[in-house]
């Protein structure tokens, strides 16, 4: 059973940074890949970011290409995302997923394990 934890959440302006982290403990974090979704308020989950068991590989979602970086640190059980250029449409509860696989990376079942979630919360 892998536990999940993201931190690094909060409160930041329109156009700052936020960089979130997610720690996993009780399995082999490089046997799965991460993930990373995130929930508006009344909306569905949507996919942000995943990267592959060894890193060598990362994708993002549309909607924050380009303003977002996953990495990882197998050594530190830590999968990471940095976000820059933060808009107001970023402000959502932001969940850490693990998968066994890297095949459909992109969809919820994919993901066997999911943390808590850590609000990210953008204001103008």
């Amino acid at each position: 059973q892998v536990q999940l934890v993201e931190s690094g959440g909060g409160l930041v302006q329109a156009g700052g940074s936020l960089r979130l982290s997610c720690v996993a403990s009780g399995g082999t974090f490089s046997a799965y890949a991460m993930g990373w979704f995130r929930q508006a308020l009344g909306k569905k989950r949507e996919f942000v970011a995943a990267i592959s068991k060894t890193g060598g590989s990362t994708f993002s979602g549309d909607s924050v290409k380009g303003r977002i970086t996953i990495s990882r640190d197998n050594a530190k059980n830590t999968v990471y995302l940095q976000m820059d250029n933060l808009k107001l449409e970023d402000t959502a509860v932001y969940y850490c997923a693990a998968a066994p696989t890297f095949v459909g990376y992109q969809r919820e079942s994919t993901y066997n394990y999911w943390g808590q979630g850590t609000q990210v919360t953008v204001s103008a």
